[in-house]
């Protein structure tokens, strides 16, 4: 191990034992990047004058939690996914009397309001609860707030046709000068939280977990302690949404899910459960 590498691992450290933030099983390489582009911006001479400031200045350490944060988003991201989940897994989830859904990693909320929008038109009514976390404080005000920028419509509006919307994208938000401010009942039905997928714990009995291209930037340890907690966290029978780059193949809890939709990432919890291992 270089003296570099040495610094960040020191790093990732007093983070976690100064603010309770754990970043050490995350992917070294994408880390690394991320650090050392905010140890350029801030005109630091080395990792340890970073560590030291982010000790002293907790304005600093929120301005890196940003950098490490996983904020790449957009509404109806991945339309072919939201087309499938639409056709294909919605119709097993209206066998449910109330629908508990858990997107994991929301960052700014652009997914979670996706995938309120597709409930509604669906038929759910008020049928439904998503729980939408992250652990950076930040970015979740601004899914709450759920206030984005009125020049990323347009875009937002053909992901959303590809989707297979069924109406007018424009009726789920109010324009107001340059920004876009989401319609107050699908906020309502959405509880954001603070979660920290590397030390909090589960929620219980979700018929769906969405945690898609979050999971490339863990290591593998990581990973399956995530992949574990989304099994505890599902009902028998329950769906986990992954990233298209992400897989249960080779982790722990692969024997626990069977593939619901290819190409599409979609799992479904085993209802055999002589084939559970763990």
């Amino acid at each position: 191990m270089n003296s570099e590498d040495l610094e960040i691992r020191l790093l990732l450290e007093a983070i976690y034992l100064k603010y309770g933030h754990d970043f050490r099983r995350y992917a070294k390489a994408s880390l690394k990047r991320r650090v050392l582009h905010r140890l350029v911006t801030s005109g630091l001479t080395d990792v340890s004058a970073m560590q030291h400031r982010i000790l002293t200045n907790r304005t600093f350490f929120e301005t890196l939690l940003l950098d490490l944060s996983i904020n790449v988003t957009e509404m109806f991201r991945n339309p072919s996914f939201y087309k499938v989940f639409r056709t294909q897994v919605i119709p097993v989830l209206k066998t449910y009397p109330f629908l508990r859904i858990w997107v994991a990693g929301c960052a700014t909320g652009e997914e979670v309001y996706s995938m309120a929008i597709i409930l509604k038109e669906e038929g759910f009514g008020n049928r439904f609860q998503i729980y939408a976390t992250d652990f950076n404080e930040i970015v979740l005000k601004k899914a709450r707030d759920g206030i984005y920028p009125l020049a990323k419509m347009q875009a937002y509006t053909g992901n959303y046709q590809k989707a297979g919307g069924q109406h007018a994208f424009s009726d789920y938000y109010t324009a107001r000068y340059d920004s876009a401010i989401m319609r107050q009942d699908l906020k309502e039905q959405v509880v954001f939280s603070a979660h920290n997928l590397a030390t909090d714990t589960v929620f219980n009995e979700m018929q769906l977990v969405s945690c898609r291209n979050v999971m490339i930037y863990f290591n593998k340890e990581l990973q399956n302690h995530v992949y574990q907690l989304f099994r505890e966290s599902l009902c028998q029978g329950g769906f986990l949404c992954l990233g298209k780059k992400e897989t249960l193949r080779f982790s722990e809890v692969e024997a626990v899910f069977e593939e619901f939709v290819r190409p599409e990432i979609i799992y479904r919890k085993c209802l055999n459960q002589t084939r559970f291992t763990k």
